[in-house]
């Protein structure tokens, strides 16, 4: 697969990028790299090779799903622009 100019310009606008001219055939150049280095990952043999989401073997510390309120109430309130009784105070927006 090769891109064009227009192409990358595409790209760019569905990604709302604004590029320069003078920018998209070297753009384009080194999109046409990475898309061939992605072409020699397909030509890997795979087969008997399992899927992994890690190379190491780790296992996953397990907590109570619980809901709790963190046990620290005063440095959570502490970040508050307004607090009163250990609550947010927020602006009245309903009348």
């Amino acid at each position: 697969m090769s891109l064009d100019k227009a192409t990358v310009r595409k790209i760019g606008f569905l990604a709302r990028l604004e590029i320069p001219e003078e920018d998209l055939d070297g753009l384009a150049h080194e999109l046409n790299g990475i898309l061939g280095w992605v072409e020699q990952l397909s030509q890997v043999n795979t087969e008997g090779v399992a899927p992994v989401a890690s190379v190491s073997q780790m296992k996953l510390f397990w907590r109570d799903d619980a809901v709790t309120d963190g046990n620290m109430p005063e440095k959570v309130l502490a970040n508050a622009p307004d607090a009163a009784d250990g609550y947010f105070l927020v602006p009245k927006v309903v009348e």
